[in-house]
């Protein structure tokens, strides 16, 4: 297998995950919204989602610009990519009907104790997320895509933490 081809079937794999995490959290934002859920940050949710995909694409076209070699740091980010989509698939299966990339909060949202959630603040985004994005990095030696559309992503996140933090202590006193 070529270079070209190994970053080629690598994306359309990662692509489809996402597809698929897309179409599970549509279902759940429209029976969300049906319920009557409130949505927090909408603009940070859009953000978040443009800078997302524009750093998938901007790691594809740095990657076969780079010719990136399939070497150990290609398999290290495999392997960390794969570890994130593990955290994504559990946090989907744990949250449930409740999960969406958008901040949703129905009238009759319940707070989820699970031991992740109580281990790991914000579990999606600090392992999911993040190992995500630097596993596609490292995989495609995208290192200029990093070092400048990372640093906006890291941004956006962080205010997408803040948001969730308060909109979750005003909803949950027991959320600490």
């Amino acid at each position: 297998m070529t270079t070209t081809e190994f970053l080629v079937a690598f994306f359309v794999v990662a692509v489809a995950l996402r597809f698929c995490s897309l179409f599970i959290s549509k279902r759940n934002e429209a029976r969300l919204r049906a319920e009557g859920a409130e949505e927090f940050g909408a603009g940070n949710s859009r953000v978040i989602a443009v800078l997302h995909v524009t750093l998938y694409a901007a790691a594809l076209i740095e990657g076969l610009w780079r010719n990136a070699p399939v070497d150990t740091l290609t398999w290290l980010g495999v392997v960390l990519y794969t570890c994130s989509m593990f955290v994504l698939a559990y946090v989907i299966h744990e949250l449930g009907n409740l999960w969406s990339v958008k901040l949703l909060l129905a009238s009759g949202h319940t707070l989820k104790q699970s031991w992740l959630f109580r281990t790991v603040r914000h579990p999606n985004y600090y392992l999911n997320i993040l190992p995500e994005l630097l596993g596609v990095a490292l995989v495609t030696k995208a290192w200029l895509a990093l070092a400048i559309l990372f640093p906006s992503y890291l941004f956006a996140l962080f205010q997408r933490i803040k948001l969730e933090e308060q909109v979750m202590r005003q909803r949950f006193p027991q959320y600490q």
